[in-house]
Parts: structure tokens; C-alpha cells; sequence
């Protein structure tokens, strides 16, 4: 540490160091969110029930003892040959996701509850591949939200979007477009938003995506009827042309044990 500090100069040090430590964590406290979401690939029956199991028993309850306060599971509502599990984590904090994996490690009551999961034998694999995706939050919603919903959660219907961009110009356009107008339209007509969230790292990019819920499937055709009218002066602008190469829609059903 430096101590001849001219002694006129140090009381301005003092101020200046003070104000970019609160600006620093202000910044912060007030940044947007990351998303995680993790993609088991399986294809029989026996692999599904292993993997609800370890999420249910074991991996989320050591995420909520690592303070993920809400983790989200869903399953497509038509599954097809190669099935798919979507598990949804949030956090204001990127290293405390990508850490993650290591803290479980350390935690006894995970490696007890999980030990089928995670000791299974090579030539018994509970899943035949994971794909994680991670994402940034728009600026328009930069925390992830519990959606409010009343229809029993059998029929609650969480609809996944993904938007490829054919440039990475193109695909800031489009969340820009989203960030300028686009999440006002779904937030007057109660899309329930959980998350809009920029691609960071992932199979697919430059790429957006964001989930949106319903009540059931007439709620959700409902939704999409009313938002037609109100999003095509804006879909019309010269600014906002060819921003979307591929449009990836899943629909989704939470899991007895999700948190959503």
C-alpha cells in the first residue's frame, strides 16, 4: 500500500475510490440476469425416470441450498422420438451458474440423494446428451419472473421461443425491437413473461429467446390472436425488416416438482 500520498491529495482519493465502489455495486445490484437452461436428451422411459428423480430429490433441492430460489422444469407437451427435459436456473451472478456443478460436489445430501444419477454406468447412461444454453436478459425485463397463472398446472402451457438472427446485426436488431416496444405488447395483453434473454453461449447463434405462459392451450391461441393487431405497426417499420432467419416455437409443461 502506498502511504507518501501528498496529504492534499488523499482526501480527493478517498472520495473518488468511495464513488466507483458504490457505482460498482450499484451496478451490481442492479444488472441484468443470467439464464441457464440445461437440455437432457434421452430416449426411454427408464432414462426419464432417472432424470426426474435426480432433479427432484437430489439437484434441486442442493440448487435452492446454493441460493437458486426458483429452478424450472418442463417437458415438451408432444415428445418425440428423441425426448427432452428443459431445466430453467436464474442468477444476477454468471460465475455462481457456471460454478454450480462444482458446489454440488461438495454437498453430502446431493451426492446421497443423486448417487443413482450421477454414479450410473457407462454402458447404462441416464440421458444420452445434455445441452446447456446461456443467455443475458433484455434490458426491457432484466430479472425472470414467476409467472401468475390459475389453470391447474396439468394444463398450463409454457411456450419457449427461439429466434435465430441471420447476422449478429440482425439478431441485436431484433432484441432492440423487443427492448423498444415489442415486451410492452406482450405485457399489456398478460403473456405471463418468465424470461427474454440474448444467447450467449449455445448450438444455436446469434440467437434470442424467451418463454412466455398460459393457462391452457385456448388461453395461449387466445393470446396470439389478440397480439397480432397490435404487434404489426411495428413489425411493419423499415427499421425491423429480415431481423428473424428461424423461428423455433416449443410448447411446454411444467413438472409436478418445478418451481414454475
Amino acid at each position: 500500500m502506498v502511504t507518501n500520498i501528498n496529504p492534499f491529495i488523499r482526501p480527493l482519493l478517498i472520495v473518488f475510490f468511495a464513488i466507483k465502489m458504490f457505482g460498482e455495486t450499484a451496478v451490481a445490484q442492479g444488472k441484468q440476469e443470467y439464464f441457464q437452461i440445461r437440455v437432457y436428451h434421452y430416449t426411454t422411459l427408464q432414462q426419464e425416470r432417472t432424470i426426474d428423480t435426480y432433479l427432484e430429490r437430489a439437484f434441486i433441492p442442493a440448487a435452492h441450498r446454493q441460493g437458486f430460489a426458483n429452478v424450472g422444469v418442463f417437458k415438451p407437451i408432444e415428445q418425440k422420438a428423441e425426448r427432452l427435459i428443459y431445466v430453467l436456473l436464474t442468477s444476477k451472478n454468471l460465475l455462481k451458474l457456471v460454478n454450480l456443478d462444482a458446489q454440488l460436489k461438495r454437498d453430502n445430501g446431493y451426492l446421497k440423494e443423486g448417487e443413482s444419477y450421477l454414479q450410473a454406468a457407462y454402458d447404462n447412461p441416464p440421458f444420452d446428451r445434455i445441452e446447456t444454453i446461456l443467455l443475458k436478459a433484455f434490458r426491457g425485463m432484466p430479472q425472470a419472473k414467476l409467472p401468475k397463472l390459475s389453470g391447474g398446472r396439468h394444463e398450463r402451457v409454457y411456450e419457449l421461443r427461439s429466434y435465430e438472427g441471420a447476422t449478429e446485426r440482425l439478431s441485436e436488431n431484433k432484441i432492440d425491437m423487443f427492448n423498444n416496444g415489442e415486451i410492452d405488447i406482450f405485457e399489456k395483453l398478460n403473456f405471463n413473461a418468465v424470461f427474454y434473454g440474448q444467447v450467449i453461449a449455445g448450438s444455436t447463434m446469434p440467437n434470442l429467446m424467451y418463454m412466455t405462459t398460459f393457462n391452457d392451450m385456448a388461453d395461449r391461441n387466445e393470446h396470439w390472436k389478440s397480439f397480432g393487431p397490435l404487434y404489426k405497426p411495428m413489425h411493419d417499420m423499415p427499421e425491423y425488416q429480415n431481423n428473424v432467419s428461424k423461428n423455433v416455437t416449443l410448447l411446454l409443461r411444467p413438472v409436478a416438482y418445478s418451481d414454475y
